[in-house]
């Protein structure tokens, strides 16, 4: 689970809706079917003009991402496996890193793996995976593009739900009482426009673009892991190598796991 993305969605309605208390606004007022309309009906017309049918299949699964993460292995279980392959290379030669790479689970970890085991040289694995490694990032940017627009439209959408509002407001001045209640029910289309183009659309673009920033760098040091079995090198220097990837504060715990 994404915790953050849960405390930072239920603290944006409660700060709005403290907000609307505070200043004496009627959170009844929220209640408006056609702003609901306007809003999220619209985003969604409009990101179907934007992007083609099988890049929207994915908007399921990227919510998904954005509420309860993506599972990819932590660099330190990346460390260690290539550490202990390394040993295993030194022992057993090719077979040894070739039984290792069944064992593991991650699809990209295996196959990089299985190509340092089948003799490929150093330029090829290189290239390969690098190109491997920019589709992903491609398919990925296109997934954050999705809710960045809908954070784009939103907000312009909110302004036409208000103006609606407004020429329904004064198109009915015979009503003083109700003219009040009218303008303000205007206006609460603009106020789910820039909410959820602000509070939810524009962060979530965000935060798919940082889950896919750590897995790039992951298989940056998967990649450069299987660069150096191919070079030979010893348990000491792949670490030596891999560590660069992992932030200096995490550098001492894991020194203490080892030494435990």
């Amino acid at each position: 689970m994404e915790k953050s993305t849960f405390i930072g969605f239920i603290g944006g309605i409660l700060a709005v809706g403290v907000g609307m208390a505070l200043k004496g606004a009627d959170p009844h007022a929220l209640i408006n079917p056609a702003a609901f309309l306007i809003i999220f009906a619209g985003t969604a017309a409009a990101i179907f003009n934007a992007f083609p049918m099988k890049e929207l299949k994915k908007f399921p699964t990227l919510l998904k991402i954005i509420f309860f993460g993506k599972k990819f292995p932590k660099k330190q279980e990346v460390l260690e496996l290539f550490v202990s392959v390394a040993k295993a290379a030194k022992q057993e030669g090719v077979m040894g890193i070739e039984k290792r790479a069944n064992e593991v689970e991650d699809p990209f970890i295996r196959t990089t793996m299985t190509m340092v085991a089948d003799g490929f040289n150093a330029e090829f694995i290189n290239n390969v995976v690098d190109a491997e490694i920019k589709q992903m990032e491609e398919r990925h940017s296109g997934g954050a593009l999705i809710f960045s627009q809908c954070g784009m439209y939103a907000p312009t959408l909110g302004v036409l739900g208000a103006v609606i509002g407004l020429i329904a407001a004064l198109g009915n001045l015979s009503d003083i009482d109700q003219l009040g209640h009218s303008i303000a029910a205007a206006f609460v289309a603009t106020l789910l426009g820039i909410f959820t183009g602000y509070v939810c659309w524009h962060p979530f673009a965000t935060k798919l673009k940082r889950i896919n920033a750590e897995e790039v760098e992951l298989r940056r040091m998967v990649l450069e892991g299987a660069l150096a079995l191919q070079e030979g090198a010893s348990s000491i220097a792949m670490e030596a190598r891999l560590q660069a990837f992992i932030p200096q504060s995490e550098r001492q715990s894991l020194r203490d796991k080892e030494q435990g």
